[in-house]
């Protein structure tokens, strides 16, 4: 009987032990599958002004939605929200357009979105017609119909003076938008876009639209090609990311959502 007693101590014992380990051994992957998201979040989003919220506190959900034009656009939205998870009004909104090798996901990927959210920015990504989720469309050949494009999408969207974000291939949206229409933009954030020689000197001049030029220094082709073009408009502010090459964002997305924050943070 005593025997017995002892054996069944012995037992319980050894499978408290072995419980004791195993969850030594899983604690780790479970407070890393947590908390890394709203660490990375914190890492990358470091404002100036407001300062982010505590990383722990901030989740950010990316939606997508559909605009049923023609042709159809879809696009990723991340919405700011405060400590306790409460939607809030956003300090400003981003549209952020994308280049050839990329979609709307690439955003979203590199936490752009997340971290623009998180900061107080209502951020959308679109996939521009004939790349990720919205369909080719022969309408859009002219840069009167991708500027009438860009106005619906916005009209759509309930988007007002936004700030434009447009990388390489996008120019050939963002830059005929911003010449017909620079006064419904709060802010123009080109990244090595194409079709900058479209626009004069003058044209050039006469907009006043707050701009942020980023582009990578090694990115000696388009990247000094629109810099020497886009420097001409009075307002704006240049970002050379070192090391980074016509991607930049992709080869330093650190280095360019702080400048991105940064210069967002002077506008509102």
């Amino acid at each position: 009987m005593k025997m017995n007693f002892f054996r069944n101590r012995l037992v319980v014992l050894g499978l408290v032990l072995l419980a004791t380990v195993l969850l030594y051994l899983l604690l780790p992957s479970i407070r890393q599958g947590s908390m890394e998201p709203s660490l990375y979040i914190q890492r990358m989003g470091l404002g100036p002004s407001p300062p982010p919220p505590p990383a722990a506190s901030v989740n950010i959900t990316v939606r997508t939605g559909q605009i049923p034009s023609d042709p159809p656009l879809f696009f990723r939205e991340a919405l700011p929200v405060d400590s306790a998870g409460r939607q809030t009004l956003p300090r400003l909104q981003v549209v952020l357009l994308h280049g050839q090798a990329f979609t709307s996901k690439t955003w979203e990927e590199l936490s752009t979105l997340s971290v623009l959210a998180a900061n107080g920015y209502q951020a959308i990504a679109m996939d521009l017609p004939g790349f990720g989720k919205s369909p080719a469309s022969e309408t859009v050949k002219t840069d009167q119909s991708r500027v009438d494009l860009l106005r619906r999408f916005l009209e759509a969207l309930g988007v007002r003076a936004p700030v434009l974000l447009s990388p390489s291939m996008s120019g050939h949206y963002a830059l005929p938008f911003l010449q017909r229409h620079s006064d419904q933009l709060r802010a123009f954030v080109p990244i090595a876009p194409v079709a900058t020689r479209t626009l004069t000197t003058q044209e050039y001049q006469n907009i006043q639209t707050p701009t942020l030029i980023v582009y990578g220094e090694l990115d000696t082709n388009l990247g000094a090609q629109s810099l020497k073009n886009l420097q001409h408009l009075p307002r704006h502010t240049v970002v050379r990311l070192a090391g980074a090459r016509h991607a930049c964002y992709m080869d330093k997305p650190r280095e360019f959502h702080q400048a991105l924050l940064d210069f967002l943070g002077k506008l509102d």
